[in-house]
């Protein structure tokens, strides 16, 4: 009896241990947090003395568990994501994770644009190579080239202005060897690789990357950031706030707790994004008081396609009513209406 008793609790253990545990080909996400941007970014010798606050809103997503699967049918603050819904197709989750964190630089470079195009400041950009994506598995470049990868050159000329790489690769053909110049994790090397047909790619011949043109952006003064642990291009328009904050004496927050989410696309204009009924149920958590959403106009093809779908704002302003927050959800199309807004506001006492 006593061996019985044993047996039917492990085998009940091991199905907790599955129910909770085990990874299923999906996503859960749920809200974040709010994270002051004042210790994540610094402008060097900039105003810090603010008694207001701009903070980033985030999202949390992980592999879906049977146990979370599950609560994502029934909760309110939990939901279920495809997995092609967050991985692009054939993309490896290392691949995913280097392709959030390459749009939180994307979205640091147009907000150190943006702010000191605003505040009247110089910007020098300047071309950098190629940033690799993804290799696709099985083609030419796996196992020599992978995501995150900087390439610098090839058959020795040095990649220096935008399109030489893309038309280089396009004169070669079919069992043509290139010698690629890369950089990884700061390191230089070179590596041969011979041209052959791109895996799904019905004949095509190539690499089988992806890529993005890099850039690099120098400013006087200099901005770091510290958000290593932190992907996706959501919180641009609050980088661009805070680097604008510091390189100004006065305190645009006016004294208030400011939250915002939004992608900051070059000129200014605030992109939408994902997960806006998750960020302003955070937001309210973490004692926000003002909350920047962007007002995005949908395509009518889009309103089409997916019945229901509404403005990141309308979003935001359906979710503050349906958690009673006191919170001000205040809809933006530019960094301008932000500054508008934070501008007409009276400071808080």
């Amino acid at each position: 009896m006593t061996f019985k008793r044993i047996g039917i609790t492990a085998m009940l253990t091991v199905l907790i241990a599955l129910f909770m545990l085990y990874p299923l080909d999906s996503y859960v996400s749920q809200p974040g947090g709010a994270y002051e941007l004042s210790p994540l970014v610094k402008v060097e010798q900039g105003d810090e003395d603010d008694a207001g606050t701009f903070s980033l809103m985030t999202i949390s997503v992980g592999k879906a568990t049977p146990a979370t699967y599950f609560w994502s049918k029934i909760s309110d603050k939990m939901k279920l994501l495809p997995a092609n819904k967050v991985r692009r197709h054939g993309e490896s989750d290392q691949e995913y994770n280097v392709r959030q964190l390459r749009l939180m630089s994307d979205s640091q470079f147009n907000a150190i644009a943006v702010a000191f195009e605003r505040a009247g400041k110089p910007v020098e950009i300047d071309f950098a190579g190629i940033y690799i994506q993804q290799v696709v598995e099985g083609s030419a470049s796996d196992g020599k080239l992978q995501a995150g990868d900087r390439v610098i050159g090839v058959d020795g000329k040095p990649l220096l202005e935008p399109d030489q790489f893309a038309a280089y690769i396009a004169d070669q053909r079919k069992g043509d060897t290139i010698q690629v110049e890369a950089e990884r994790d700061k390191k230089k090397f070179k590596t041969d690789i011979t041209l052959k047909e791109i895996p799904e790619a019905k004949g095509k011949v190539g690499l089988g990357i992806q890529f993005l043109e890099d850039r690099t952006l120098k400013t006087i003064p200099k901005v770091n950031f510290n958000t290593s642990e932190i992907g996706g291009p959501s919180a641009g328009l609050m980088f661009t706030l805070e680097i604008m904050n510091q390189l100004k004496p006065e305190d645009i927050s006016k004294g208030y707790t400011v939250a915002g989410t939004g992608e900051m696309l070059p000129g200014g204009t605030v992109g939408r994004i994902g997960g806006i009924d998750f960020k302003v149920m955070a937001a309210d958590r973490d004692g926000m008081e003002i909350f920047f959403a962007p007002d995005d106009e949908l395509p009518e093809e889009v309103k089409a396609a997916n019945p229901g779908i509404m403005s990141n704002y309308e979003e935001a302003a359906e979710t503050a009513k349906k958690i009673g927050t006191k919170m001000k959800i205040v809809p933006v199309k530019t960094v301008d209406d932000t500054l508008a807004y934070l501008n007409k506001l009276k400071p808080k006492k």
